[in-house]
């Protein structure tokens, strides 16, 4: 771990100078150079002089956090297809849905294909159809989308998803909760 690196890391992310953060610690311009080129190491009463000049604590500096991912390439992608759901195909675009507020999924539904009939849960599901025309049943009611519709239901009645004709069909699909 290169403390200097994180430092100056935090420093910028603040849009801090070196001599700014000088300053706030009450050291030299010329020390904050050497300690962010990893030339100086501080002493813990220093570095804690300089992580309260950056509104952090030694426990959150220190701690093993990877950064934010925030764009998941196609490679990222988790491909879900089931037997019980001959013809649909499932990509969930944002692997990692039990620690996020909801579930985006490229569903591909080929001729004739039908997704699991649900059950009524909580949530809420929306979508936008890419390509194709699907019908959407919620409890005893059906509702057609085509290419560039969207479509918005809560999740308090059985649903399903099916593609009856003979092109396919893809829709992203947003599910709250997650549910995969």
């Amino acid at each position: 771990m290169k403390i200097g690196e994180r430092i100056k890391n935090l420093r910028l992310a603040q849009e801090l100078t070196q001599e700014d953060l000088a300053m706030r610690a009450d050291l030299t311009k010329g020390f904050i150079s050497l300690l962010e080129r990893d030339l100086q190491n501080p002493s813990l009463d220093t570095l804690v002089l300089i992580l309260n000049a950056l509104n952090t604590t030694p426990a959150e500096f220190f701690a093993e956090k990877g950064p934010d991912v925030v764009v998941f390439k196609p490679s990222d992608r988790v491909v879900i297809e089931d037997e019980d759901e001959p013809g649909v195909t499932r990509e969930v675009l944002i692997p990692g849905a039990q620690d996020r507020e909801v579930d985006f999924l490229l569903v591909t539904l080929q001729p004739g294909a039908v997704t699991f009939k649900e059950k009524s849960h909580y949530g809420d599901e929306c979508g936008l159809v890419r390509e194709g025309q699907i019908v959407i049943t919620l409890g005893k009611d059906t509702f057609r989308a085509s290419k560039g519709d969207a479509f918005y239901f809560t999740s308090d009645k059985k649903h399903w998803i099916e593609n009856k004709t003979k092109a396919r069909a893809q829709i992203l699909w947003i599910s709250a909760p997650p549910s995969f």
